[in-house]
């Protein structure tokens, strides 16, 4: 596994500790999005925000 891998899961961790320590039922929705998309990120090694970067042109 990759540094940059385990920075996805890592960071995926703090944001679901985060969602945890707070209530399920307190946290907008739309704070899982990012937490979902660095666990994929994280698993297969593509991550989708990185990619959407690079097609607008940024290296």
């Amino acid at each position: 596994m990759s540094a940059q891998r385990m920075l996805f899961l890592t960071v995926a961790a703090l944001l679901g500790a985060g969602i945890w320590l707070s209530g399920w039922q307190q946290v907008h929705w739309l704070l899982y999005i990012p937490t979902a998309l660095l666990v994929f990120a994280g698993v297969t090694g593509i991550c989708p925000g990185l990619t959407v970067y690079r097609k607008l042109g940024f290296k």
